[in-house]
Order: structure tokens, then C-alpha cells, then sequence
């Protein structure tokens, strides 16, 4: 594609949650700060909230990386918990490596697990699982994360979780059959879009990742565009940095100008949706 013509190892544009392109901004740090600090006091639940496209997913494996370099942590990973309690249970102890009982009862999971958990803290290590999407989880798993959480020693919380999830979380914890689980939660945070500014740094570190060594890629103008069309979504602004650099890269120019990323905002729905039609060829002027 264009990697070569502007000297890219790599396209630094991609979708998947690569922790190698993490963008250590001020909200995102803090959120991280806040995770890898209450978890090392033990607190039991755990929110981060954010829009769709704001790093939520990428956040969540940035903090799993820090934790796996610890010798501390053991870590599960729910990507999709959508899950009646039981096939809940059957998935966390899955991914803490415990043995497949085929057709155990959610009663005999819940020991195995309880077992193992004791275990690990008698070796002085700490369990965290982190759960992704969690606004789509049904309402009796949610309760029956509280009920999971209930296991604990004297001294601490024998399983800690954290909740990843959209703005819709807030609202269905909100409700009265899972007010003893919003009770618990210690910690919460919410990402909100990127600055102008941040816009900038953002895509300025990603090039930067992928090998880029020149001068600004993206004129002031593109950038100005591609922040009015993605709100300073991470996720969408990624998606049109992708596309401008193919229609600088077709018309043979050195930089991203306005029209490239004009071009590129005609060819996303999710930008137009955004920013709205009313005035749009109108934005930058070159």
C-alpha cells in the first residue's frame, strides 16, 4: 500500500488494540494510574467508561500488559461477557488455567475457583479479572459478579474486577437489583475524546511507531478536518488518517492536505454522521 512511499514499516493506522501504539495522554494515563494503584490496595470492583472508539478495549490491554510483568498478578480476560453466571464461571476459570470439568454445576465451579483463589493468595499473588463490554452483560450475571466478589480473606479481596464498558453501564447500574454491586465499586473513571491538540500528538505517535521519520504528515488544515469529523474519537480518527494517506498517497503528494481528508470523510459514514453534512466541503482549505 503506502508504507514504503512515506517510509512507514508498518501501516500505524490499524483497528485491533496493538498496546505497541498506546498513547499515553492525560485521561488515559490517569485512568491507567488509577487501575495499576487501586488494584495494588486491593480494591474489589473497578469501572472505566468511555464512547464507543475511545480506547476502552486498548486501555484494558495496556493495563493487562503491566500486570503480567509483575510476578504479583495473575490476570483473566473476558473479552465478551454476555454470558449467563454459569457459562460466566466456566469462562474465568478457563482462563485461570483451572482444570474442564465436563457438566460441573455452577456449585462445583464456584469451589474449584474459590480453591484456587486461596491458593494464589496463600503464594501471595493477586487475581484480577478484567471484563470488556460490560454494559451488554445480563442483569443476573452482573449480580452474580457481586456474589463472586464476595470472596475474601480477613485482610483482603480474594478476586478483584474490573468493569470496561459504555456509557450504557452507568445507566443499568443505575438499577435496583444491582445497587449492592454499584455500592462496591471503588474506583471509576470515564475516557472522554482527544483534544485538538492530542488529536495531533496522536497521530504524530502513531507514525512515529511505524517507523515514520519526516516532517509533519498531516497539514494543519487535514487536521483540522479530521478532528471536526471524528470529535477526537481515537477509533474514527485512525479510520480517516488511514484513508487520507491512500488519497495523498494516489495523487502522489508528500503531505495529507485538507482535500485528502475531505475525501476521506466522504467515504466514512461514521464521519459524516459525526460532523454532519450542512458546510462540510467548507472545512480547511488546503
Amino acid at each position: 500500500m503506502y508504507e514504503r512511499y512515506f517510509g512507514l514499516r508498518e501501516l500505524p493506522f490499524g483497528l485491533t488494540p496493538d498496546t505497541e501504539y498506546y498513547f499515553a495522554h492525560a485521561r488515559h494515563q490517569e485512568a491507567l494510574n488509577m487501575l495499576l494503584a487501586a488494584v495494588r490496595m486491593g480494591e474489589g470492583f473497578l469501572k472505566v467508561t468511555g464512547e464507543v472508539g475511545t480506547g476502552k478495549t486498548l486501555l484494558c490491554r495496556k493495563f493487562l500488559a503491566v500486570l503480567a510483568a509483575d510476578p504479583e498478578f495473575i490476570t483473566a480476560y473476558i473479552p465478551n461477557p454476555a454470558l449467563d453466571p454459569a457459562a460466566l464461571l466456566e469462562a474465568i476459570s478457563a482462563e485461570l488455567g483451572l482444570p474442564a470439568v465436563a457438566g460441573a454445576s455452577p456449585h462445583a465451579l464456584m469451589r474449584a475457583l474459590t480453591e484456587h483463589l486461596i491458593e494464589s493468595c496463600a503464594q501471595g499473588r493477586r487475581v484480577i479479572l478484567c471484563l470488556d463490554e460490560v454494559q451488554a452483560m445480563p442483569m443476573e450475571t452482573l449480580e452474580s459478579l457481586r456474589l463472586i466478589s464476595n470472596l475474601e480473606t480477613e485482610k483482603r479481596k480474594l478476586l478483584q474486577i474490573v468493569l470496561f464498558g459504555q456509557p450504557e453501564l452507568d445507566v443499568r447500574l443505575e438499577e435496583r437489583q444491582v445497587r449492592q454491586l454499584r455500592q462496591r465499586i471503588a474506583f471509576s473513571c470515564r475516557l472522554a475524546p482527544l483534544s485538538l491538540a492530542d488529536t495531533d500528538d496522536y497521530l504524530r505517535h502513531r507514525l512515529h511507531v511505524a517507523g515514520y521519520e519526516g516532517p509533519a504528515l498531516f497539514g494543519k488544515g487535514a487536521l483540522r478536518v479530521l478532528y471536526r469529523a471524528s470529535g477526537g474519537i481515537p477509533r474514527l480518527a485512525n479510520i480517516l488518517a488511514h484513508k487520507s494517506l491512500m488519497a495523498a498517497y494516489g495523487e502522489g503528494s508528500a503531505q495529507v492536505r485538507a482535500r485528502h481528508m475531505r475525501l476521506a470523510c466522504a467515504d466514512t459514514e461514521a464521519a459524516r454522521s459525526h460532523a454532519g453534512l450542512f458546510g462540510f466541503m467548507s472545512w480547511g482549505r488546503r
